[in-house]
């Protein structure tokens, strides 16, 4: 929503059009709004439902500006490691990591194909996590994944800043997202509000006005980078 109402085509790639956490699609939200906006079924842990996104944002608008690869998989396969089966690992990294890889790569190798607006060929907003650089207690995978997603964030901006290409991930704190497999409990929360120095916890607003942005003209020398929206959590 936040990328439409700023004028952009939002091309939604997912296994299923309508969120797991209840509520109307996101396409038919932004079209109402009078935003742009379409849904292609896409696995993110598939190289052709990578390369079939960017070609239809390609065929659309003519470029790929901003790519936001954020898909990621936890709920029961989220576990200790000596809890974790291979199935798990291999669950959690195949869309978490090897999903974002993926996406990067299709996205890089469009936009090195384009012409800059400015100094910018294209602009790559990973989604990474306090827990990619801190111990997420019990969910080895997780937290490895993510602590990758970083990593291959910096990685790629250092090899194709020279290109034009700006490369940053924004790594959420506490959001209120109501997962249905992993409800908050009292307790959770109470803990949330006890880490977090800000007064509230966040809300999934706050992480899409960060990559907005990251995918913005406002951060034309920021590359590189991970963004804490964290309410202050790691600085506690």
């Amino acid at each position: 929503m936040t990328f439409a109402r700023e004028g952009a085509h939002v091309v939604i790639g997912d296994i299923r059009e309508d969120p797991r956490e209840g509520g109307r699609p996101t396409v038919e939200l932004i079209r109402e709004a009078g935003g742009s906006a379409e849904f292609v079924r896409a696995d993110a842990a598939r190289w052709d439902d990578n390369d079939l996104l960017v070609r239809r944002a390609v065929e659309r608008t003519g470029r790929l500006d901003v790519m936001v690869p954020n898909a990621i998989l936890a709920g029961a396969h989220s576990k200790g490691l000596l809890e974790t089966e291979e199935a798990d690992w291999d669950a959690i990294m195949d869309v978490g990591l090897r999903g974002v890889f993926l996406g990067c790569k299709r996205a890089v190798a469009q936009m090195i194909r384009q012409e800059p607006v400015g100094d910018v060929r294209g602009r790559i907003v990973t989604i990474s996590s306090q827990h990619g650089m801190t111990a997420a207690p019990g969910a080895v995978a997780y937290a490895t994944a993510k602590g990758g997603v970083i990593q291959l964030t910096r990685q790629i901006a250092v090899d194709f800043g020279p290109q034009g290409i700006i490369v940053n991930a924004v790594a959420p704190g506490k959001i209120l997202t109501r997962p249905v497999e992993e409800p908050d409990s009292p307790a959770v929360l109470a803990y949330s509000h006890a880490r977090t120095p800000f007064s509230r916890l966040g809300q999934p607003d706050d992480v899409a006005k960060a990559a907005l942005f990251l995918a913005s003209d406002e951060s034309s020398y920021v590359s590189g980078t991970n963004l804490l929206v964290d309410g202050g959590w790691m600085a506690y």
